[in-house]
Formats: C-alpha cells, sequence, structure tokens
C-alpha cells in the first residue's frame, strides 16, 4: 500500500516538474524573441515545412517534428519517442506542446539508464494571417536556451549531457 503511494506521490512531482520546464519555456517564447541572425552559418540548416497556422493539426506537428529531427547530425544508435503533451489556448495565440524523448539502447540494456528529452514548443499566432506559417522551438531538458529549427544546428553533445548528468545524479544517492 505504501508503495502504491509513493508512487503515486512521485508521478505526482515528475508532472509537476515537466510542467514547470514547460511554463518556463512558454513563458520565455511569449516575452523574448530570438535575436536575428548576425551570420550565415557554414554548414547548411534545414528544416521541414512546418505548415501554415489554418492547416495545424496535431498530427500534422508530430510527423514534422520527427522530418525535422531526421535531419539532426546523430548517431543512428539513438532512439526516440515523440509524445503530445498538451494544447494551450491564449489570448492572442495557441500553443502546440510536444516531448521527444531520446535514448541510447544497447543489446546488453535494451531499456536506457536514463533518457533525455527535447520540449517543442509550436505557435499558431490567431493576429496573424492564418496562411503564414507557425513560429516553431525547442528546449533541450535542464536547459533554459530556446532555439528555432532553421537557426540552431543541433548538437548531439546535449542529449549526450543531459544524460551523463543524470547519471552522476544516480550513482550519487544510496538507496
Amino acid at each position: 500500500m505504501e508503495t502504491e503511494t509513493g508512487e503515486e506521490e512521485l508521478e505526482l512531482r515528475v508532472a509537476e516538474l515537466v510542467q514547470a520546464v514547460l511554463d518556463r519555456a512558454a513563458h520565455s517564447a511569449l516575452i523574448r524573441p530570438l535575436e536575428p541572425e548576425r551570420h550565415q552559418p557554414e554548414y547548411p540548416l534545414t528544416q521541414p515545412d512546418w505548415g501554415s497556422c489554418r492547416d495545424f493539426t496535431v498530427e500534422r506537428g508530430r510527423a514534422r517534428i520527427e522530418d525535422y529531427m531526421r535531419t539532426w547530425e546523430i548517431h543512428p544508435s539513438w532512439r526516440y519517442s515523440i509524445s503530445f503533451l498538451q494544447e494551450r489556448e491564449l489570448d492572442f495565440q495557441k500553443q502546440f506542446l510536444y516531448r521527444a524523448l531520446w535514448g541510447r539502447p544497447t543489446s546488453r540494456a535494451p531499456i536506457p539508464r536514463s533518457t533525455a528529452a527535447v520540449y517543442f514548443i509550436i505557435t499558431a499566432p490567431k493576429t496573424r494571417d492564418p496562411a503564414l506559417p507557425v513560429e516553431v522551438r525547442f528546449t533541450v531538458e535542464s536547459n533554459r536556451t530556446l532555439h528555432e529549427p532553421g537557426r540552431t544546428r543541433f548538437r548531439e553533445k546535449w542529449l549526450q549531457d543531459v544524460i551523463e548528468s543524470k547519471a552522476l545524479l544516480i550513482d550519487s544517492v544510496d538507496f
């Protein structure tokens, strides 16, 4: 009985933590526009056609995120799953929140010891022409920086850093 209560409390705390991360990222996206690009990158940055505000759906968002993540230059051993978290109706925009959970399963450990999350915020402004494209930003778990597809080159090291920091934390706790 105590185990069930403990698990429920843990699930509640995890849900609160995820919600806090999403709230901070969404709030930052609202109040802090991205700075314009100062120079052209030496490598090509690709991004999918995210679609217009009028035509956007939850499934289309999931498919475009998957298309975009396929352009990342990361080792093929990484695996991911994409989850739609929620839709927010704000005064001047609609936000769609997704989580891509990344891990590196191996033959010895098919379930990764820890994972890294990349949170995507897709915004469809209500005050703009509905034919214009949606706005997309993403942040990596435990980081505050908001990235924009087509302006930021994703780095595999970001995922590795999150997983390594979790491994250090797990190793430092005695059960």
